[in-house]
């Protein structure tokens, strides 16, 4: 599921890399007044395998792309609007994997050179090589592959891929998350995926063309869960999963939050606003290093440093709970560095008889 998210996002820059070699090569120049990504009559799909051989297909929501008049090319996918068909699911994709609330949004470029599609006003149909270059989670990686390019009209083309294409995890730093999901999940993950498309550009001189947007939709805006208030059972879920990213930081010894953490708490904060009327608790632990007592101080003060500032994001006094476990709850090995560095947490739950 993972996987196959980044493979949509490398095929999206298939897609609309070749949409430019739809444009036809007649009177008109091929990038004469620009293209527009049609989204409702367009598809991006990823497929991913767990449990080595249970296949599963989701997608993106909201997606969005453009081709100036010279030929440079891009299209902006919001990857809070991943969709699994199912919402735990997707909020894990977005938390656990693609770390939404750091990076938001990929994104896929390219500059087209009208001599690949010179022939295409006459063939109507063909394969094309397009060069591509997506940033995901903070890397940049370049691609080629094939596309198919069908000229519906002289203002509208279809792109879409000519076959799967397969995208490793360690692409664009992504391991890390697969491994969250798989935990999160219990099951395993194959860490890689493919993607396919069928996306359609219109020319903007057209009258099927579609209005260029000035900027992509702000996620919380986007992602596609329930809208309003949380039951009690979607609350908890998404603290189960919240609690998972490790997306919190300390400096060693420290009660002090650092700035790092801020993307995280700030998308936390909003999930406890939809969450009324439930008390929250937020749960301090430590590795096993230094004593019980010293231990139990600072996880007890570390949960209060997330309380206090999730309050100073407008959250009232009885919303939550600071309570610190100290060293009593590992969840790994404490022999290990890995295992310690799991073992320093903060967890959040929603209380019971409330």
């Amino acid at each position: 599921m993972a996987l196959s998210t980044h493979r949509a996002i490398i095929f999206c820059a298939g897609l609309f890399l070749a949409a430019w070699g739809a444009f036809p090569a007649a009177a008109q120049a091929p990038f004469e007044g620009g293209w527009t990504l049609n989204p409702e009559m367009s598809n991006l799909s990823f497929q991913s395998v767990k449990k080595q051989t249970v296949v599963e297909s989701s997608g993106f929501a909201t997606f969005q792309g453009t081709i100036d008049e010279s030929g440079a090319a891009t299209v902006t996918v919001l990857l809070d609007s991943v969709d699994t068909k199912i919402d735990l699911r997707n909020v894990r994709m977005r938390f656990l994997f693609f770390e939404t609330f750091k990076f938001p949004e990929a994104r896929i470029t390219a500059q087209i050179n009208p001599d690949d599609i010179a022939d295409l006003a006459s063939v109507r149909r063909k394969q094309v090589p397009v060069e591509y270059t997506i940033d995901l989670h903070g890397v940049s990686k370049s691609y080629q592959s094939m596309v198919t390019v069908t000229l519906l009209t002289d203002d509208m083309v279809s792109v879409a891929s000519a076959t799967p294409i397969s995208v490793p995890v360690a692409d664009f730093n992504l391991t890390e998350g697969l491994e969250k999901l798989q935990d999160a999940a219990n099951v395993t993950i194959i860490p890689s995926a493919t993607v396919s498309f069928d996306w359609v550009f219109a020319r903007n001189t057209s009258t099927v063309a579609v209005a260029p947007q000035a900027a992509p939709a702000k996620p919380e805006n986007a992602a596609l869960e329930a809208e309003g208030n949380f039951d009690r059972e979607a609350c908890k879920g998404r603290f189960e999963i919240l609690s998972r990213t490790g997306n919190i930081y300390f400096a060693s010894g420290s009660t002090r939050l650092d700035t790092k953490s801020a993307p995280l708490l700030d998308s936390l904060a909003n999930i406890v606003l939809r969450c009324p009327g439930m008390v929250i608790e937020v749960g301090g632990h430590t590795d096993s290093v230094g004593s019980d007592a010293v231990n139990q101080r600072l996880s007890e003060a570390r949960a209060g440093s997330v309380v206090r500032y999730l309050q100073g994001k407008g959250l009232g006094n009885d919303t939550m709970i600071a309570k610190g476990y100290g060293e009593s709850q590992p969840i790994a090995d404490n022999a290990t560095r890995d295992g310690r560095s799991d073992n320093r947490r903060i967890e959040f739950k929603v209380l019971e008889n409330q």
